[in-house]
């Protein structure tokens, strides 16, 4: 994981919300090479499928940012649950989606963040 990109968004009430991931990004970003933040969890998650992304994780989505991403990601053999493992669906609170490779250990940096 230490030589990982992976990527991530914030939610629009970062501002207002201690759920903003920012506890999060904190946790890994000392973990893993490096972390982007494009905007679009869509796209990330089309680049995950890619193998331009190591993984992914974010909160607060909706299912229009998510469903084809997911999608694209399993077919290529990714990984996908939400931010503490469990099984993720459209109404998830959060989601990770990773190479398959690293997820394990992804999900580990987030629960004890």
């Amino acid at each position: 994981m230490s030589r990982s990109l992976l990527v991530t968004g914030f939610p629009y009430d970062i501002r207002k919300s201690k759920d903003n991931n920012l506890n999060f990004f904190n946790a890994m970003a000392i973990k893993v090479q490096a972390i982007r933040r494009a905007g679009s969890a869509a796209l990330d998650l089309a680049y995950l499928a890619a193998g331009r992304f190591d993984g992914f994780w974010e909160l607060k989505l909706k299912p229009w940012d998510t469903a084809a991403g997911c999608l694209m990601v399993e077919k290529a053999g990714g990984t996908i649950s939400d931010i503490t493992g469990s099984k993720w669906n459209l109404q998830s609170p959060s989601l990770l989606a990773s190479n398959g490779l690293i997820h394990e250990q992804m999900i580990k940096v987030l629960r004890f963040k």
